[in-house]
This record gives C-alpha cells, sequence and structure tokens, in this order.
C-alpha cells in the first residue's frame, strides 16, 4: 500500500473512531462480488483503506470525472448506469475470478434508509454465481459527506462502523422467467443488507437509559426529546429529570427489583420509565383500563412492593377507589410529592450526572421491562421483555421503514401496551425523532387538530382508533403525515379507503404480540400488499404447523425481540422456550407477505368442523352493515361448541343471517345459536374488541332461564 494510504488510513480511522468486523470471512477462492449499503461520499474511501487490495471497485462514470486523482489509487472499472453493456462488462470481470464491490442500491441514500435495489444487480449475481457479501455501513449518514443534511444532525467525524456478513448465493431457477428471477435476486439481495445492518446495531445486553443518553448526545441535548399537552422537554431536561427522580427513588425502593408505573401516555411516564432503567430496576407497567382487580393481581403477579403514580392522573382518570385499594396492599409513591422533595443537592447532582455522563447502574441479569397480556385468564401474565429485546424491535423498524431525526411522531397509545411504548415512545427518543405523548386515544376530534397543529409525520394506532380520527377530521389536517402505521387489530378494508380517498394517505399496516415486543411483520414504503400484515422483519426466523381443517399454519417465531419468559400469577418466571408460539394462523404468499387467517383460540368446532370465528364476524358485517359485530364460541354438549354473536344493531334478526348465508352460497355452520344486540362492544385499552368482557356475558346468558336467540342489551344508565 502507497505511504499516502497508510497515512490515510490512519487519520480517517482515529477521526471516525473506525470498527471494521468480518474481514475474515470474505473468501476470494471462486467469483465474489462485496454489497455494501451506501450512505456517502465517503464510503468508498473507507472501504478501500480496510478491503483486500485485490477488489475491484465499480464506480459511476461521472463520480470517477470528479474524483479522479482518487480514484486512480485502487483498481476500479467505471460504468455507465444508463448503458446496458456496463452490466454485462461486470459480469465478466467477476466471472474472471476479481472480486467486485458495488453498490447495490445504485445510489447515495437520500431517506437515511436502503433505497430500492436495482434488478441488474440480481442479474449479475445469477449469471455468475458469485458468493455475495452484505456489508453494513453505519454511521456515515450523519457525516458532512451524506445527502441528509436537512434530515439529520451532521458532523464532519461521526463514529462509523463497518460490518461484513456472512456470504449468500443465488442459484437459477429455470420454471420462472429472467425477468422474474432479477427481481427474486434483488429482493434477496435487500433482505440480506437489512439483515446485515440489523445484526451490526444489535446490542442484547443494552440498557434503554444508555441508549437514549447516546441518542441525546448524538442529536443534541438541546434538541426536542418529548411533548405532551403540559410542556415540551428536550433531551437535557429529559434526562436531568430522569437523573433527579433516579436519586430520589434510590432509597425508597431499597432491596426492591421491581417497581410498578400507573400512569398515562405523558412525558412524565418517559422520564419514570428512564429513572427505574437508570436504576437498574424493572419498571412494571399497570394498564389501569383493566380494573381494580386486575391491576392488583398484576401487582402480586409481579411481586409488586411500590407503585409510581401522579395525584393529578389520579384525579382525572376518576382512579381514586384503585389508588385506595393499591395503599392498602403496597407502598403508593405520587411523583408530585417525590418531586417536591427533592433538595437543590439532588438538582445539583442530577446536572453533575449529565454532564459527566453516568451510565445506568449494573445489575445482576439482563435489565427488563414487565408488561401484562389482557386475555380470557383469570389471572394477568406478565411478559418479561429485556431491554435488548425492545431495542431489537425498534432496529428491526429501523432497517425496514426510514425514520429520521427531522420526523415527528405523535403518539396518542398507552405506555402499558407495547405497541405504544416501543414504536410510540422508545423509537422515536432512540432515534432523535420529536414525539408528542397524547394521554389518551379516545378524544376522537382533539388528536387530528394536534396532529396538524404540531405538523406531525409519523402517526400510530389501531384500526378503532384511526377510523373514530379519519371521521372527524378535515381533509388538510393530516397533510404533513408521511407515514401512518397500524396494528394491534386488523385493518378493515373501509378504514383504508377512508384514509386512501379522504387524506391520499396509504396505511402501513403491521402485526405482532406484546411477547415479541411487539412487532413481527410490517408493510414497508419498499414492500407493501393490501390486505396483507408485510413480511416478517429483519431477525425473525418463523415456521408454521398445520392444524386439521384450517388453511396455513399455527405461527411460531423467534428472533431477537421474543420475550424472556412470563411470569404467572403464584407461580414466578417461566422462560420462553426456543420457538414462541404466537397462537395465530397465518398464510405466506410466494413473495413473504403474511396474511392473518385467525386467532387460533379465534375458532370454533362445530361438528367436527373447525369455524373461524372471524368469517362470522365478516358475514354478520356484510349482511347487517355493521363492522361491529363479534363472535365468541360457548360449549355445547351436542355439538361441541355453539357460537354467540354481538351487535350493536337494533333489528337485527338471525333468520335474515341465516337467509344471507344461503344466498351466498356459505356453510350454515357460520350461523350463530344466538344474536345479541348491545349498545357498544366492549373495548380494551390498546383500542381491540374486550373478547374476555363478551365471554362473560355470553355465559351470564347462557345459565337457565334466560331469553332465546334475539337478546337486546340496553344501554347502562350514565
Amino acid at each position: 500500500m502507497p505511504v499516502i494510504l497508510w497515512i490515510l488510513k490512519w487519520c480517517l480511522t482515529a477521526a471516525f473512531r473506525l470498527k471494521v468486523k468480518g474481514l475474515e470471512k470474505l473468501d476470494f477462492s471462486g467469483p465474489a462480488i462485496l454489497m455494501p449499503n451506501h450512505l456517502s461520499l465517503l464510503d468508498a474511501v473507507l472501504l478501500a483503506l480496510y478491503l483486500p487490495k485485490e477488489v475491484t471497485f465499480v464506480v459511476n462514470t461521472r463520480i470517477a470525472a470528479r474524483f479522479a486523482p482518487f480514484i486512480r489509487l485502487r483498481r476500479h472499472i467505471t460504468v455507465d448506469p444508463l448503458n446496458p453493456y456496463s452490466v454485462r462488462r461486470m459480469v465478466k470481470v467477476v466471472a474472471g475470478g476479481t472480486p467486485l464491490l458495488l453498490f447495490p442500491e445504485g445510489r447515495i441514500t437520500t431517506t437515511g434508509g436502503l433505497m430500492k435495489i436495482y434488478s441488474g444487480v440480481g442479474y449479475i449475481a445469477l449469471r455468475t454465481g458469485a458468493a455475495l457479501y452484505p456489508i453494513a455501513l453505519n454511521g456515515l449518514e450523519r457525516s458532512k459527506a451524506s445527502y441528509l443534511g436537512r434530515k439529520l444532525r451532521t458532523v464532519w467525524f461521526p463514529a462509523v462502523s463497518i460490518d461484513v456478513g456472512e456470504p449468500l448465493r443465488i442459484e437459477w431457477d429455470r420454471s420462472q422467467s429472467m425477468r422474474r428471477q432479477k427481481e427474486a435476486a434483488a429482493d434477496r439481495i435487500g433482505r440480506a443488507l437489512q439483515e446485515q445492518l440489523l445484526r451490526s446495531r444489535l446490542k442484547p445486553e443494552a440498557n434503554l437509559f444508555d441508549e437514549v443518553l447516546e441518542a441525546g448526545r448524538r442529536h443534541g441535548l438541546g434538541a426536542d426529546a418529548c411533548e405532551d399537552p403540559s410542556g415540551v422537554l428536550s433531551y437535557r431536561k429529559l434526562l436531568t429529570g430522569a437523573y433527579a427522580l433516579s436519586r430520589g427513588l434510590a432509597p425508597l425502593l431499597q432491596g426492591q427489583k421491581t417497581a410498578a408505573v400507573l400512569l398515562p401516555n405523558a412525558s412524565a411516564g418517559a422520564v419514570t420509565l428512564l429513572a427505574l432503567f437508570r436504576l437498574g430496576r424493572t419498571p412494571a407497567l399497570l394498564n389501569f383500563s383493566a380494573g381494580r382487580q386486575a391491576v392488583l393481581d398484576a401487582c402480586e403477579t409481579a411481586e409488586v412492593r411500590t407503585v409510581l403514580t401522579s395525584r393529578t392522573f389520579i384525579e382525572k382518570a376518576g382512579l381514586e377507589a384503585m389508588a385506595a385499594d393499591l395503599s392498602s396492599r403496597v407502598r403508593v409513591i405520587y411523583l408530585e410529592d417525590l418531586k417536591a422533595s427533592l433538595g437543590a443537592v439532588v438538582k445539583l447532582g442530577a446536572l453533575l450526572d449529565l454532564f459527566l455522563g453516568r451510565k445506568a447502574a449494573s445489575g445482576a441479569g439482563l435489565p427488563t421491562v414487565i408488561l401484562f397480556t389482557s386475555g380470557s385468564e383469570s389471572k394477568p401474565k406478565g411478559v418479561v421483555l429485556s431491554h435488548g429485546n425492545l431495542y431489537a424491535n425498534v432496529q428491526q423498524a429501523r432497517a425496514s421503514i426510514d425514520f429520521t431525526s427531522s420526523d415527528s411522531v405523535f403518539n396518542a397509545l398507552p405506555l402499558f401496551h407495547s405497541f405504544g411504548l416501543t414504536a410510540g415512545t422508545l423509537l422515536p427518543l432512540l432515534t432523535g425523532m420529536r414525539v408528542y405523548l397524547y394521554p389518551s386515544p379516545l378524544h376522537y376530534k382533539v388528536i387530528p387538530e394536534l396532529v396538524y397543529d404540531r405538523n406531525a409525520t409519523i402517526l400510530f394506532g389501531t384500526s378503532t382508533f384511526l377510523a373514530a380520527y379519519g371521521r372527524t377530521a378535515h381533509p388538510y389536517d393530516f397533510h404533513a403525515l408521511r407515514y401512518v402505521v397500524a396494528g394491534a387489530e386488523k385493518l378493515k378494508d373501509e378504514v383504508r379507503t377512508l384514509w386512501n380517498d379522504k387524506f391520499g394517505i396509504r396505511i402501513l399496516e403491521g402485526y405482532g404480540a406484546t411477547e415479541t415486543a411487539p412487532v413481527l411483520s410490517l408493510n414497508t414504503p419498499l414492500h407493501y400488499r393490501k390486505g396483507t400484515v408485510g413480511r416478517f422483519l429483519p431477525g425473525i426466523e418463523y415456521k408454521l404447523e398445520s392444524v386439521p381443517g384450517v388453511p396455513g399454519g399455527s405461527l411460531y417465531v423467534k428472533g431477537p425481540n421474543v420475550m424472556q419468559g412470563y411470569l404467572l400469577h403464584g407461580k414466578g418466571f417461566t422462560p420462553c422456550p426456543e420457538w414462541y408460539g404466537t397462537g395465530d394462523i397465518v398464510e405466506l404468499d410466494g413473495d413473504g407477505f403474511v396474511s392473518i387467517v385467525a386467532r387460533l383460540k379465534r375458532f370454533a368446532k362445530i361438528g367436527g368442523e373447525m369455524i373461524s370465528l372471524n368469517a362470522v364476524e365478516q358475514a354478520a358485517a356484510d349482511c347487517f352493515s355493521d363492522e361491529t359485530a363479534a363472535a365468541v364460541a360457548l360449549p355445547d354438549p351436542r355439538k361441541g361448541e355453539r357460537i354467540v354473536l354481538f351487535h350493536t344493531r337494533p333489528g337485527a334478526e338471525r333468520a335474515r343471517l341465516s337467509a344471507y348465508l344461503a344466498d351466498k352460497g356459505i356453510t350454515s355452520l357460520l350461523l350463530p345459536e344466538r344474536l345479541v344486540c348491545v349498545a357498544s362492544l366492549p373495548l380494551l385499552g390498546s383500542g381491540k374488541t374486550d373478547y374476555a368482557s363478551l365471554q362473560r356475558m355470553a355465559a351470564e346468558l347462557a345459565r337457565p332461564g334466560a331469553s332465546g336467540p334475539q337478546t337486546h342489551i340496553p344501554p347502562k344508565e350514565a
């Protein structure tokens, strides 16, 4: 290597704190192609300093003309991307045994994420049978040499890493057309780059306090971190508040591993979580919408001795009875009282902590968070997620969608819900996106106005909430939104159509579970298919187990975002098996897009046949034009099970539904045994239908002496 390159390598390695991994994986005994993501004008420079000298770089003729003196220092070929003979030339070079480096995106990113992968790259891979090495570049997107100066806070010398992945090969498939094979090969290359980017960013032993602290330094401590109706917190104020609160809580939580949090979706909740993370304590996030007994049971399950809450919240939410019950069993600490007790010494200490960048206390085992599932079980189950699980899910999302610090998130989902915690709170705090935390998703008229006022570009919600926002919003309220992501329940077709027609926005539907932190699959701007929940995120392995009489299979997954295990009431911790069974029946198409058939529990076995309760609901919705129908199953001594349908359409008759099924040629097994009209369906805090409550209502109606197949339950008195 010329002396000038040695000097340049030493200087740039020191300036960029450059870390290089995986060079030992490179094997040039056969055809080889190196494929990095493309972040800046410096990518090729840094790669040239570390890659073996026999690697030949592919350089755009326009770029070559601008940087000719530097390019001559490395082996290279110049190509014109508009000339089809350029692809043939690259195939000839690789086939001749020369390892080739090319950027499969064909351009420097202007989004911060991966751009599209050109099919010509897939053609080169197919024709040569070369070993393809994905290379993850991180950090240079924040350099002055990137094209993201208007989207990110750029610096001259950000920390940079280069991570070489395991090779893959793409084989010919003679059964498909060349066009289809090229597209499939390009898709595999893009997927391999996503997977490698994820692997390079994973931190299984991460503490989320340290990661938010690092995000504050990276994006600027003065940058806005979060906002709620009470005001804005910069990263400096957020972290200082967390340091101060952790100092105040430390003596109060002595000898306690877990502290429960009973707070709304607001900045105080974020500060409290970070304070507990900093102390190495596990927050148990209580679902106050589940009722007093469920909250008390959750505290018992997690062996909680202290609950952190707010007097203002308790009063506004009308939770005085719940607070009184908690006070009789555990210690309740009101944050207002604790804040008032913090003296000048504590506050000065917090400022010093931030100045010194003091990290979280290290404890025994991985730092964790406990969320509680709302199911039909008599006692809530605690889902134990490590910080590494939550951090991995954030990085999986980042590898799939171009979130940048120029974005502004609006989140009204509750903190105790995994979607609200990971996507709505941790994702923006870790990526530098300003987030507006609103305490209730039910304010359907206020929320569109706030989204408009704050120029939010990202919105997370459920189908139920998005439908309500869409109906009440002005057509211009959501003009600034780039992405609207729906999860937690199936996105209804009419909601998708409403948002597309009224606002010109394509909702990105995803799927997941509390146990997977939560996102498993997601439609993205690059990979979208209507009616599906997208493709599995990078890092997710899956398998399907067949279920007799049901299309698709029962989904099992494993990955870095899958929980550590369950906390069971009275039984303690039960570790998660290698493969987590989601309990969902899914189908995958040839391109990997996932369709949810139903919950395994959402089937009734009638006369030996598996009947989808979702199909019953859809039939009722089509027949009665009632999209709020909900079906549950009860035991039946003669047929095995019978179906009870709850709906909100007075006058809806079983005979009419029977005639509809017959007219459409649908099996009569979908006909419910009983129809129950209610004023409204019960909902969980996430906006999903509360099937456990409906199950109890159905069982009550099934007692001897209850009414016949048509039942009307009047609304309760206000």
